[in-house]
């Protein structure tokens, strides 16, 4: 059983690491558009779209293209369809749906004329972003192992092109795509890159519910009318005895956890075997539970992020729920103690 720790408290988690790898495809992108900082990205109070125009620069609210704005559109809107990568997959198809549930249209989960109609472009699909000389300082290599993880002050991004994806949500081949004359390998200050005009999304409105549906793993967040406010997928544990079923509650939120590594929830580890002690692992993105952790009222059990969201969606977990660093942050805006967490077959 592993641990969560902050400065207050300390909570008992199953972590499941997701295995293996496959990353989807990717489409070209349009062309660049002028410069938006992450931060402006625009937060949509009303998933409805009840909004008014005047609020947005009228060039701006236009349907959506293809499937990379709609990808980006749809993540504005707290419908998050995993990295952006401009290609519709199984969990770009399921933000759809969930969106078009939403504002009341045919859940298609296909970019028709009625739902282009309806899913307007709220700012330019594209920015760019400057490395600093300060940001790149912070890089850092991931250690191999547990204990040389924690032995670290914190555990950063391991490198500019994953600091890069994670911020502004993208997949890392769109990113190679978008920017064919970036060496990655060495980033130096001042680079300039095209990126996703989408980052830190804050929704304004009253969390009633959570679902978890495990059969489609996803995770998604309901109104007092029982109307879909954000859908995010979710990883699930990969034994069926480990899925619990039936109404759980929130029990803490936390920003930036810590972690422990308990060697006895990694029998099949040759260093947990050998080391035969717990570790406290510093938290950063690529901490094991990521950038967020809300605790269940069931012991061991919570929702958390992680530092491989190219692999979130999948049934590899030891029991958590686990989201991209991007969404868990989205939900931990959202979730309250005592929260309810209805978990579905």
């Amino acid at each position: 059983m592993a641990r969560v720790f902050t400065r207050r408290r300390k909570i008992i988690l199953l972590l499941g690491f997701a295995l293996g790898a496959g990353l989807p495809g990717f489409a070209q992108a349009a062309a660049a558009a002028p410069a938006l900082r992450p931060e402006d990205t625009p937060a949509i109070e009303d998933p409805d779209l009840a909004e008014s125009g005047e609020e947005r620069p009228v060039e701006t609210l236009r349907p959506v293209a293809n499937w990379l704005e709609a990808q980006i559109e749809l993540h504005r809107r707290g419908f998050s369809c995993g990295s952006i990568d401009g290609v519709r997959g199984a969990q770009t198809a399921a933000a759809l749906r969930a969106f078009q549930r939403s504002a009341y249209l045919e859940e298609t989960g296909e970019l028709g004329p009625v739902t282009k109609e309806n899913l307007l472009l709220t700012a330019p699909a594209l920015t760019t972003h400057t490395f600093t000389a300060e940001e790149l300082a912070t890089l850092n290599p991931l250690p191999d192992t547990w204990l040389g993880k924690s032995q670290q002050a914190s555990l950063p991004y391991a490198t500019a092109l994953e600091m890069a994806a994670e911020r502004y949500r993208a997949n890392p081949k769109l990113l190679r795509s978008l920017n064919p004359e970036v060496d990655w390998d060495a980033v130096l200050p001042g680079v300039v890159i095209q990126v996703p005009a989408v980052g830190r999304l804050r929704l304004a409105l009253r969390a009633a519910q959570m679902h978890v549906r495990l059969a489609d793993r996803v995770l998604r967040v309901t109104d007092a009318a029982g109307r879909t406010v954000a859908h995010f997928p979710v990883s699930i544990a990969r034994n069926v005895e480990k899925r619990p079923v039936g109404e759980l509650h929130v029990t803490v939120v936390i920003p930036n956890p810590d972690y422990t590594f308990d060697p006895a929830v990694f029998p099949e580890s040759a260093e947990a075997r050998e080391l035969g002690r717990r570790l406290i692992v510093p938290p950063g993105p690529n901490n094991p539970v990521g950038l967020a952790w809300i605790g269940l009222d069931r012991p061991g059990y919570g929702i958390h992020g992680t530092p491989d969201p190219e692999k979130v969606g999948r049934t590899e977990s030891h029991g958590c729920f686990r989201l991209a660093n991007w969404d868990a942050l989205t939900l931990l805006d959202l979730a309250w103690v005592g929260l309810p967490v209805l978990v579905e077959p």
